[in-house]
């Protein structure tokens, strides 16, 4: 189952400890630094304060992230009709027929293609961190592509490969491509690079001691791998079963265009608020829906705890050493899985361009003439554009200031936990539950922000808000790892917060809010669930374009619009990596010397 920020005024370098005077840095290290001024300090715990509590917890991350979900769960126990009705809904979804199977496909299908899809991204890690095989390097960046595509691209590739006019059909031996088959070979291409980058990670920190140890004792390759290497990374393999489980339990798209028949909870949460208008049975959905998304995120984060727990002071790291038949092996493994992923990929970009398929393969554009098509054509193009741009900009620094206020203030300890939890809670919420959400809270008559509801703004807050965990914990791991000597040498020398912030946590900590931008303009670019249900007509955006134009059957246009998202977002990649390369330039002279 997936880069941003002004920093110094140009040329200027940060305030870093070596510049600190000798004279500033002795009396640092003779004892606690000298309190500043009761006026200055008090003033700065205010300022502190209001951007903690207004900016952070009663502001912008209450109102886009913890108020939309509290009234998704409102709306579950109040009826169709405005009466309040207890657990009366969950009732009457439970006695609806097919609601078993529902969940029963949901739990089954997606445990399946977490199994199939750790295990072959666990060969493919191993390939490229524990062998010597050749292009190791490239192997890894082609298997990361499909974070680039929305899932939906998947699924409109094997529609074509094994539709019912797929080039390969006769490989199903008679069966059919949409149902399980489909739901699973489409969740398991889509979520590969996920358990990918986690497995890499996970076999990237062995410990060579323990194999010197074992090959001390007579043990060969194989049993070294079984009785070292799989219980070193069990932590890794299991976390990566949990993500992969999350994403496709919660994944709209790939059941939606090749689920045929195949009733899940994720489809149903959208027939029942598009297909019936029922808001509050779509509430009660989603609100089961969290449940094996909750369950799953606790035991993920149960499992991180334990993996850190174990990890060696004394560790050595491990350098493969060759051996021409594994890596042979492995590099033959690597080369099929690529050449899967791209086959399968390529098929949607090459379906965009042929004029019939499969009986008048010449090459055109017809199908990119998108404003004859429905979904909103080209100007969903733009609106996605315009969204993931301002998803990038207000994500980044949004996570960056939650991040500051939650790592570095040393007042307002209870604000700053709860500004955490608030920040951390997206990660357990799906994108259908969490668009949902929006809708009952910012439709609602008696909210001032009633203004926003079918605007490109609300579509971009909805955005940040459903990848803001990542990105929030991505810029903590980086303000953590500054030393505290900053704070006490600025508070020594009377320096405020906010010039330390400017001129030393920001320009320290730009390449991982440039990382931050570009994870928040390509998954903006993709997504699906978290939108579906608030764009309006003159604000559809790509990819539910895609979805409105599978439905209508019209499946070379959708894939010719799945194409221009994959390489949109890789086209934004390459400009953020680029912006990244000329601020570090000008901003970052400090690290060389």
């Amino acid at each position: 189952m997936t880069a941003a920020t002004p920093a110094l005024p140009l040329g200027a370098d940060p305030v870093v400890p070596s510049a600190v005077p000798h004279t500033a840095r002795r009396h640092q290290d003779a004892g606690p630094a000298a309190p500043r001024p009761s006026r200055t300090f008090h003033g700065e715990r205010l300022w502190l304060g209001v951007l903690v509590l207004v900016l952070g917890l009663l502001g912008v991350l209450l109102i886009a992230i913890a108020l939309p979900v509290g009234a998704l769960l409102g709306r579950s126990f109040w009826s169709a009709d405005g009466q309040f009705s207890g657990l009366a809904q969950y009732m009457a979804y439970a006695r609806t027929p097919g609601v078993a199977q529902s969940l029963f496909n949901s739990l089954w299908l997606s445990a399946t293609s977490s199994t199939l899809c750790v295990a072959l991204a666990y060969g493919y890690a191993y390939g490229v961190v524990r062998s010597c095989m050749p292009l190791a390097a490239w192997f890894r960046a082609i298997a990361l592509v499909p974070l680039l595509a929305p899932s939906l691209l998947m699924a409109i590739s094997l529609i074509y490969l094994f539709g019912a006019q797929g080039l390969l059909k006769s490989w199903l031996l008679g069966g059919s491509a949409y149902g399980p088959f489909g739901i699973i070979l489409g969740s398991v291409l889509w979520t590969f690079p996920h358990a990918l980058m986690i497995l890499c990670t996970t076999l990237a920190s062995g410990d060579a001691r323990l194999y010197e140890a074992a090959a001390t004792l007579g043990a060969g390759r194989w049993r070294s791998f079984c009785q070292v290497t799989l219980p070193s990374s069990r932590y890794g393999l299991l976390i990566a079963w949990i993500v992969v489980f999350v994403l496709v339990v919660t994944d709209f798209g790939v059941p939606k265009v090749i689920g045929g028949n195949t009733p899940m909870l994720a489809t149903d949460i959208y027939k029942q608020v598009i297909g019936q208008h029922n808001l509050s049975m779509g509430a009660v959905v989603a609100m089961l829906l969290l449940v094996p998304a909750g369950l799953a995120f606790a035991a993920e984060r149960h499992l991180r705890a334990r993996q850190a727990a174990t990890m060696a002071v004394r560790a050595t790291p491990l350098v493969p050493q060759p051996a021409a038949l594994r890596d042979r092996a492995l590099l033959l493994y690597c080369s099929l899985v690529a050449m899967g992923l791209l086959a399968v990929m390529g098929t949607a970009v090459l379906a965009s361009l042929v004029t019939f398929w499969p009986y008048n393969l010449s090459l055109g554009f017809r199908h990119y003439q998108l404003d004859m098509m429905d979904g909103g054509g080209w100007a969903s193009y733009g609106n996605s554009l315009a969204m993931a741009a301002a998803t990038a900009v207000v994500g980044s620094l949004l996570s960056f200031l939650s991040a500051y206020l939650v790592a570095k203030p040393t007042g307002w300890a209870r604000a700053r936990q709860w500004l955490h939890g608030v920040a951390t809670l997206p990660m357990a919420v799906p994108g259908l539950a969490l668009g949902l959400g929006y809708i009952l809270f910012f439709n609602a008559a008696s909210n001032p922000l009633h203004f926003l509801y079918g605007s490109l703004g609300i579509l971009a807050l909805c955005s940040v808000a459903h990848f803001f965990s990542v990105a929030h914990i991505t810029q903590l791991t980086a303000l953590q790892q500054l030393d505290a000597e900053y704070e006490r040498v600025a508070d020594s020398m009377g320096v405020p917060f906010w010039t330390v912030l400017w001129r030393v946590h920001l320009p320290v900590c730009l390449p991982a809010v440039m990382q931050v931008a570009g994870y928040f303009f390509v998954n903006a670019m993709t997504t699906v669930s978290a939108v579906v249900f608030l764009y309006a007509p003159e604000t559809s955006l790509a990819s539910v374009a895609v979805l409105a134009m599978d439905d209508a059957g019209d499946i070379a246009p959708a894939a010719a619009m799945a194409t221009l998202i994959f390489a949109t977002a890789a086209v934004g990649r390459v400009l953020i990596a680029a912006l990244d390369a000329w601020t570090q330039q000008r901003t970052q002279h400090w690290r060389h010397r």
